[in-house]
């Protein structure tokens, strides 16, 4: 994992940096569907889509019987997947976007910590300083109409980036795990994954969904395949793949660009506009996430043990004047 070539290391860090752009345009998609059904029901739209079409490309990839581990861990994954969603979607209908889109940001951090505390080997102090740096960045990006006092909205949003920074430092260990000599397969997690996504969220608004379904013209059925196949297929796989041949930690940081990706996305195709302190908040939050990126590959190509160099024979005694 460390001692990939960098050509390989920077392909692996824009896959992650096109997920947080497919996810930052994501806000926009679902703001517009919202305004047509039920969160529940955009929800439970977006995750049957992703699972129908990860059931296609499995059964097309000659698929081996999942199992058992593949079927816990996309299944653990999955419900941690659908809490985030829901946490985040709960939390933003009732406090601010810029109290929400900070307080997400604290998955730059806790991720880390999370990481490190499994692990038990502490990134080092100038890690932590651009992951703080990163945020205050977001801060500024989201912070166009002001700070508001907590609310339980607030809470809601606290609980959504414990529960993302549990869910991406899960993804990285349990998808490294080997059994028998084998690791989980990513399209078979993704797919549970999918599908419990499915299942959770049209249990919760079946009656709502089914009149989305009635309702959603060719528009809405353009922004529910975006969500589900770009947001929810691709980001998943992306994600799970590109998490495995790296950290979680830098995962996060790179992931945690999603914001510049939603305003960038606001300000082209919503008619949104961006001040100066948005813009210095986008500087920052591309330095933070740079100088962590150095910072958190420094540190595990330090931590990978040196190769061992054999001695030189000693001489002969007979050769020895």
């Amino acid at each position: 994992m460390t001692n990939l070539p960098r050509l390989g290391r920077y392909r692996i860090d824009a896959v992650l940096l096109l997920v947080a752009l497919v996810w930052g345009g994501s806000y926009l998609a679902a703001k517009v569907l919202t305004e047509q059904a039920s969160v529940g029901a955009v929800l439970a739209l977006r995750f049957l889509v992703a699972a129908l079409a990860l059931a296609l490309i499995w059964a097309l990839s000659r698929p081996r019987r999942p199992t058992r581990t593949e079927l816990a861990v996309g299944g653990l994954l999955g419900l941690t997947q659908a809490a985030i969603l829901w946490l985040e979607t709960a939390g933003v209908a009732v406090t601010s976007a810029t109290n929400a889109g900070l307080i997400i940001s604290l998955t730059i951090i806790l991720t880390p910590i999370l990481e490190s505390v499994a692990a038990r080997n502490w990134l080092p102090r100038p890690f932590f300083v651009a992951a703080v740096l990163a945020v205050v960045g977001v801060a500024l990006l989201v912070s166009g109409n002001g700070f508001r006092a907590p609310n339980p909205g607030d809470l809601l949003m606290l609980a959504a980036a414990l529960v993302r920074a549990l869910h991406v430092t899960m993804v990285g260990r349990l998808t490294r795990r080997t059994v028998a000599g084998r690791r989980p397969g990513i399209l078979t997690i993704t797919l549970v994954q999918a599908a419990v996504g499915a299942v959770v969220f049209t249990a919760a608004d079946a009656p709502g969904t089914l009149r989305a379904i009635g309702a959603f013209g060719p528009a809405a059925w353009l922004g529910v395949l975006y969500l589900g196949l770009a947001c929810s297929v691709f980001a998943f796989l992306a994600q799970t793949w590109a998490i495995r041949h790296t950290s979680a930690a830098r995962a996060s940081l790179l992931m945690g660009t999603e914001p510049i990706w939603a305003v960038l996305v606001g300000v082209s195709l919503g008619s949104e506009s961006l001040g100066l302190v948005a813009v210095l908040g986008a500087g920052l939050i591309i330095a933070g996430t740079t100088w962590g990126q150095r910072v958190e590959q420094g540190h595990r190509l330090r931590a990978v043990p040196a190769p061992a160099v054999p001695a030189p024979p000693h001489p002969s005694p007979a050769l020895v004047d």
